[in-house]
């Protein structure tokens, strides 16, 4: 059952799901996320953010491998998503794909958690946030 689906796209190394829930896009790209594949994480991650969604869920439970190329889409879709008032939270990374976020230091400009489910969760906690 495809619930909530809103698109997809597909090369032979990497799917990319997207699907609503609430405030937030759940993105998930499956497979390998490189300079090749690049281009497929990154078109929808800007229609996202064009239909209004701040608050990205990057579902990387799937993600087999993700080089400095696919770092730098996430990346920019980060700035872009603090720009409207949102962000980018990265859930369930593999151990491969988190070596590469800690290597990089990237992973202390993400908010990252275990599940998906937990960082859905956590849209209650940001919004109470003074500012």
């Amino acid at each position: 059952m495809d619930r909530g689906t809103v698109g997809s796209a597909q090369s032979g190394r990497l799917l990319v799901e997207v699907r609503e829930s609430g405030p937030s896009a759940v993105v998930t790209p499956a497979g390998e996320l490189d300079h090749h594949t690049a281009d497929l994480l990154r078109e929808p991650l800007e229609e996202c953010l064009a239909k209004g969604f701040s608050r990205l869920v990057i579902d990387c439970s799937r993600l087999e491998f993700c080089d400095s190329t696919g770092l730098n889409v996430l990346l920019g879709a980060r700035l872009k998503a603090e720009a409207a008032g949102g962000g980018v939270h990265l859930a369930g990374m593999l151990p491969v794909v988190a070596r590469v976020f800690e290597i990089t230091g990237a992973d202390a400009v993400f908010t990252v958690h275990d599940t998906v489910e937990a960082a859905l969760a956590d849209e209650a906690g940001e919004s109470d946030g003074a500012g």
